[in-house]
């Protein structure tokens, strides 16, 4: 199984909406809601602040970005899509940051 990049755009804003527990249970995005069917998978990037920013923020504890990688689909006859999903250090914010189609 080989993975295409897809012309999805890079850092387009999308809603996540999560379990209680924090894990991710779905993406609205391109008008559509993409629910996650498998384990997402998450782990966390340093920012490199210095290349947008003089100085990390007063306060600021954590320069960190969290990242998620999840397989979504729209409903369970679609392809499955792998979604990374970014969330930059001190936002509430969610970025997708890039879109795969399995083939």
């Amino acid at each position: 199984m080989t993975a295409v990049q897809t012309e999805a755009p890079l850092a387009a804003a999308v809603d996540v909406r999560f379990t209680l527990d924090g894990t991710p249970l779905a993406v609205r995005y391109d008008g559509h809601i993409w629910a996650v069917a498998a384990d997402p998978v998450r782990w966390f990037e340093r920012e490199s602040w210095w290349e947008t920013q003089a100085r990390v923020p007063v306060g600021a504890a954590v320069v960190d970005t969290t990242v998620w990688q999840v397989q979504v689909r729209i409903n369970s006859s679609s392809p499955l899509r792998t979604m990374q999903l970014r969330q930059p250090a001190m936002t509430d914010h969610w970025i997708l940051a890039s879109i795969d189609d399995a083939t």
